[in-house]
């Protein structure tokens, strides 16, 4: 197994969200890898947690990552939550993202999950995606 292109796509995905317009002008900017300290903007995206799964065989080196995205609301509703997952899922499915190091074979979208948090009075979408690295 390789987990040596984790970092890699980590950071093609950040760099694809906050260079997609769309994305970053429906958060204002707020796109995070870690949650900053302090006051948290209204409506903000994280990048969270992954899990990976080897791939390789006789022909080389590859893994199957699943990660997360988290969109935070404070709005009552979930309209601007999904308004920002809509843009996120146009930004990275079926995206041509460079990396470092190794190959992105295929991004595609998993699944979400929308829910009340903070007692309902915040709203949250956590998307979901894979990916199909290679090394090379």
């Amino acid at each position: 197994m390789s987990y040596a292109m984790s970092s890699a796509l980590q950071a093609s995905v950040y760099n694809a969200l906050i260079s997609d317009v769309g994305v970053n002008d429906l958060v204002a900017g707020a796109i995070y890898d870690a949650l900053p300290t302090g006051v948290l903007p209204s409506l903000y995206l994280t990048l969270g947690p992954e899990k990976v799964v080897d791939l390789s065989d006789q022909t080389g080196h590859g893994a199957r990552h699943e990660f997360t995205i988290s969109i935070v609301s404070q709005s009552a509703g979930f309209a601007s939550a999904k308004n920002v997952a809509g843009a996120v899922c146009d930004a990275l499915v079926d995206a041509d993202l460079p990396l470092s190091r190794g190959r992105l074979i295929a991004l595609n979208f998993r699944s979400a999950k929308a829910a009340r948090i903070d007692s309902g009075s915040a709203r949250q979408i956590i998307l979901t995606f894979r990916a199909f690295v290679e090394d090379n």
